[in-house]
């Protein structure tokens, strides 16, 4: 199958990617449409996490877990190469390709034949990760193929780093808003000031290892600080010396 999508249905297909609700969706909304659209086996994302670490968020197949998992622990393979290079890569038949030795022997041991895997760039030319896609058997592909597939990565990308950038900012407004809640059950309990009763809350976190959101959720849902004695001796200390 050859794509053949006008802007106006690209901009159909971006419209549907932003309205996934959450990264996860988004992901997977990507890998089965390009799944379709290329008529592949197997479809896949990869993205990069901190500390330049790979990870697969969405997949068609348990193949592709498999496929994504040996390019990581062999530290080859086109999903790697096209995250951390900005390529696009296509290979017709694995069997007889020397670019992957390791990796291309196990993927036909999987029954995969050929691969495609193309970038993942958002507006700021930041790096998110590949798009990943597999067939069971050679595939030839044509000129269109990859003008589909680079120019869907491209929506996809801006989609999917859209929606991380969104749920981010939930989790970042949701914890703050917890950490209040919990400030306030502080202040009126051992009446401290703001500013007191967030230092609490910092350094109860920083001395049991515990994370501030997690100590403040806790707060709000038992009305004790997590700790069988409630808080610890130097939070006390710091609520006593308040």
């Amino acid at each position: 199958m050859s794509p053949d999508l006008d802007a106006l249905e690209f901009a159909r297909i971006a419209q549907a990617l932003r309205a996934a609700p959450t990264p996860a969706a988004t992901a997977e909304e990507i890998v089965y449409y390009v799944r379709r659209q290329l008529d592949a086996s197997h479809a896949g994302l990869t993205l990069i996490r901190s500390r330049q670490r790979l990870e697969t968020i969405a997949q068609t197949d348990p193949v592709v877990e498999q496929a994504d998992r040996l390019q990581y622990e062999l530290d080859e393979g086109p999903c790697r190469d096209s995250s951390w290079h900005r390529q696009t890569l296509i290979s017709t038949n694995l069997a007889a390709d020397p670019r992957w030795p390791r990796w291309a022997g196990k993927m036909c041991a999987l029954g995969v034949a050929s691969v495609l895997a193309v970038e993942l760039t958002d507006v700021d030319d930041r790096r998110i990760g590949s798009i990943n896609v597999y067939w069971t058997r050679p595939r030839q592909f044509t000129a269109d193929d990859v003008a589909f597939a680079n120019i869907f990565a491209r929506h996809a990308a801006l989609a999917l780093s859209r929606s991380l950038d969104e749920a981010g900012l939930n989790v970042a407004l949701d914890s703050r808003k917890l950490i209040g809640q919990a400030q306030g059950i502080l202040m009126e309990r051992y009446e401290l000031d703001e500013s007191r009763a967030f230092e609490v809350l910092r350094r109860y976190s920083q001395d049991h290892n515990v994370k501030l959101r997690q100590v403040a959720e806790h707060l709000i849902a038992t009305r004790q600080l997590p700790s069988s004695g409630g808080m610890s001796n130097r939070s006390r200390g710091t609520v006593a010396a308040d």
